[in-house]
């Protein structure tokens, strides 16, 4: 078996996952990208409205995709291109949870996935202050000039996992996972009239009923100087395969989230929250609207600066947006909707 899988990327249309708008794939054969695909869609009903952050992310509108068919009317398509591939994504817990709560929602049920994620491989393989798609996209040699854009993600994905099996001398993932001493993902196949809905969904469609936006946080951020909270222990029990699973997680800047209820949901998933950069610390993740590119424009705090000056010195961190880390434990930014 040769290193053959499919890249996948969504772009979603507000803060829940199961709100998909565009998709992106990118077949790949003995490590060579072969065949490409690409949908725009409206979200599944009910959960279509569109959100200024998401729109000013990946600029697609809801009157681009007004008539055309819904996730669950086009996922057949979607799944007869990836077949029985493994997927690769950055950031796989996301993009594998767009497909189980696009799904879930729309009432159908879906096929098991065996995953790898590119964010987990380029912290392992590569040694970069930032492991969002542009930087390890800028690694690896690989095009990225509309990021966002799910096609082109989706092939700079692809593009990520070769170059790393060709750092490894790895000739297929099965390989490449054998080197690392890592185990590939699964998720399994569901369905929602009979398994029980992911936790993700399950919150949409209680938000839904209680006439509440699922979109729209119950609890508005309060300004003033962060509550730091206690730092929560990390639960063993997590999924190992997660991308925050093992690392030790600061946070820094005003986030849309209280600090407390962000320090929860990282040690929900198995890392281990802490209040202040240390020599510990893998994982930095900033608010106040941080993107990537900041960290070459010098727009950072204190901790932020810090972590540069560790990462020069040696020290494996990395720092994400408050948007990566939403993405990784399911959440959301708050944003009004497109009207």
């Amino acid at each position: 078996m040769g290193l053959d899988f499919t890249a996948i990327d969504f772009e979603t249309a507000n803060g829940f996952r199961g709100s998909p708008c565009a998709v992106g794939l990118s077949k790949v054969r003995g490590g060579v990208v072969v065949e490409e695909a690409a949908w725009l869609m409206r979200p599944p009903e009910n959960h279509d409205r569109f959100d200024r952050h998401n729109v000013r992310i990946h600029g697609i509108r809801p009157e681009q995709v007004a008539g055309l068919p819904r996730f669950g009317e086009l996922f057949p398509e979607i799944g007869a291109f990836i077949g029985g591939d493994v997927l690769a994504a950055h950031n796989a817990a996301f993009d594998l949870g767009v497909i189980r709560s696009g799904l879930e929602v729309s009432g159908l049920p879906g096929p098991a996935y065996d995953y790898v994620c590119t964010v987990m491989l380029s912290r392992r393989c590569y040694s970069l202050v930032s492991n969002s798609l542009p930087y390890a996209a800028e690694e690896a040699g690989v095009p990225l000039v509309n990021h966002h854009d799910a096609a082109e993600d989706a092939r700079a994905c692809a593009g990520i996992l070769i170059d790393i099996a060709a750092r490894n001398g790895a000739a297929s993932i099965a390989e490449l996972y054998l080197s690392l001493g890592l185990s590939i993902s699964r998720q399994p196949a569901f369905d929602p009239l009979r398994d029980p809905l992911s936790k993700a969904s399950l919150s949409a469609l209680e938000a839904l009923a209680g006439g509440v936006d699922a979109a729209t946080p119950v609890r508005a951020y309060q300004p003033g100087w962060p509550e730091e909270g206690a730092n929560p222990l990390p639960n063993a029990l997590a999924e190992a395969g997660h991308p925050l699973f093992g690392q030790t997680v600061v946070f820094t800047g005003e986030l849309a989230i209280p600090r407390p209820e962000a320090k929860s949901r990282s040690a929900e998933l198995g890392a281990r929250p802490e209040s202040r950069v240390t020599a510990r610390t893998t994982v930095l993740v900033v608010g106040d609207g941080f993107v990537a590119a900041d960290l070459r424009s010098g727009r950072l705090t204190g901790k932020a600066r810090r972590v540069l000056e560790l990462h020069e010195r040696g020290q494996q961190i990395e720092v994400i947006s408050e948007g990566e880390f939403l993405q990784m434990v399911g959440g959301h930014v708050a944003s009004a909707a497109i009207t």
